[in-house]
């Protein structure tokens, strides 16, 4: 595979509540029924002006900036970017970018890739070139748009980054991870080859599939300064047009928009706000909480999840917190197709039913079982029956399990183990999973001889 010299811009969308300049939902998209949820002014009518532009959505794009390393301009004017393409109802895109535009962030530098700038614009519509119907939904979502410098070699490396990228950007909450990313790729072999762009490469198996075509091709054939795009189903790039150049797009000041001005208060705020990045969470599992890597790295997955077990073993030791985070609570998350952040399951209630396990007044079956109802939302375990370790009273249900599971207890003197795990599993359901599980297995057993 020959080296390329090869560079990124990623669009990824602002988690906010309405568009970037009207008051259309900016939830929900996906899924919608075409065109229901646009207005005047992100659907391009004639005399429609821009609102003022979303303050959300410019607070969180200065929080991707601040997280790539950038350098956070002062003053940004509004610029119209025009270019004559179906899914641009004004015939212009209003962005940050451009000729004459300072970017909202400059010169950072991001897992050793240096980020050339970054800033803000709107999202034009969907526009399916196959039925040349276009959706409007989408028109006018807020948009962030990260630029690389051309500093990968080869696709694996663009691949590892931009997984790293996205979890960073998870942990920020700025960014629609459920609208995934867009991302348009420059490639070209150094010395020999010219530069072209591969538009809207929408996952990370097309990304590093065209990226690995487009150098083979260029190292078979040559190439040219153009835009092409990647065929999934052919499995190759296609051209498209000529590349454009800046001057192309005619980039002029939007009249009806003013510049944004920030406050360097309001950007060290946004700065303090930050949350620690997916790095620094698993180092701290690990060296300060002695958790295992494979464990760590679970952990650190969701910021929502790391956070929640920080809290938890401020009163729970790390080691006997860790199964019941890991194993427990993402069971009953996975078994109810939800996060955390989406329910209201409080860190207290989970250490006062840690602590009755802990304390052994409650078996851990009996913790699961309140585990599992915690789900929407969560309440105090205090008040649930303890745990049955008296030896009298476990011999007498044993004993009554005996009576009435008479094939059960045939299997297991024929050899079966697993009667002997249906009959424990009889006793728990009789004493609703309160029965200290060791005991009742030393008394069955001792029964059963």
């Amino acid at each position: 595979m020959a080296k390329g010299m090869i560079g990124l811009e990623i669009h990824t969308y602002i988690k906010t509540q309405q568009k970037l300049f009207c008051e259309c939902a900016a939830s929900r998209i996906k899924g919608l029924k075409p065109n229901t949820n646009i207005c005047p002014i992100c659907s391009g009518q004639p005399g429609a002006k821009p609102m003022a532009p979303n303050l959300e959505a410019i607070k969180k794009a200065i929080q991707i900036g601040l997280m790539l390393g950038c350098k956070i301009n002062a003053k940004m004017d509004w610029q119209r970017k025009h270019y004559n393409w179906p899914d641009l109802p004004k015939g212009y895109q209003n962005t940050l970018s451009g000729t004459y535009a300072t970017p909202l962030g400059i010169n950072g530098k991001f897992q050793k890739i240096n980020i050339s700038s970054m800033h803000l614009e709107e999202d034009p519509a969907s526009w399916d070139p196959q039925t040349g119907c276009i959706d409007y939904n989408r028109s006018g979502l807020p948009l962030v748009e990260i630029v690389t410098a051309p500093d990968f070699a080869f696709a694996d490396e663009v691949i590892e980054w931009l997984n790293s990228l996205l979890h960073s950007l998870a942990y920020l909450k700025s960014v629609d991870t459920d609208a995934g990313i867009k991302v348009d790729v420059n490639v070209n072999i150094p010395g020999k080859t010219e530069r072209v762009e591969i538009k809207n490469l929408n996952s990370l198996e097309s990304i590093k599939k065209a990226i690995d075509f487009e150098l083979e091709r260029q190292l078979r054939e040559g190439s040219r300064r153009e835009t092409r795009r990647y065929d999934e189903i052919k499995g190759k790039t296609i051209p498209m047009r000529t590349k454009e150049q800046a001057e192309d797009y005619r980039f002029i000041s939007d009249p009806d928009l003013q510049p944004i001005i920030l406050e360097n208060s309001l950007v060290k705020t946004l700065k303090d706000s930050l949350p620690e990045s997916p790095e620094v969470k698993l180092n701290k599992l690990i060296k300060k909480l002695k958790i295992p890597i494979k464990e760590a790295e679970i952990l650190a997955k969701n910021l929502d999840i790391v956070e929640f077990f920080e809290k938890i073993v401020v009163k729970i030791p790390p080691k006997f917190a860790l199964p019941w985070v890991t194993i427990e609570l993402l069971r009953v998350l996975n078994y109810n197709k939800t996060t955390l952040d989406k329910t209201n399951i409080q860190p207290e209630h989970f250490i006062s039913l840690l602590e009755l396990v802990k304390d052994k007044k409650i078996t851990p079956l009996q913790a699961k079982a309140i585990l599992n109802t915690f789900y929407p939302s969560s309440f105090s375990p205090t008040k649930v029956e303890s745990k049955i370790t008296d030896l009298k009273e476990l011999e007498s249900i044993i004993k009554q399990v005996i009576k009435e599971n008479p094939k059960a207890v045939q299997d297991y003197k024929a050899g079966e183990k697993s009667a002997l795990n249906f009959l424990l599993g009889k006793v728990m359901q009789k004493t609703n999973k309160r029965a200290d599980y060791k005991i009742s297995q030393d008394i069955l057993i001792k029964l059963l001889k």
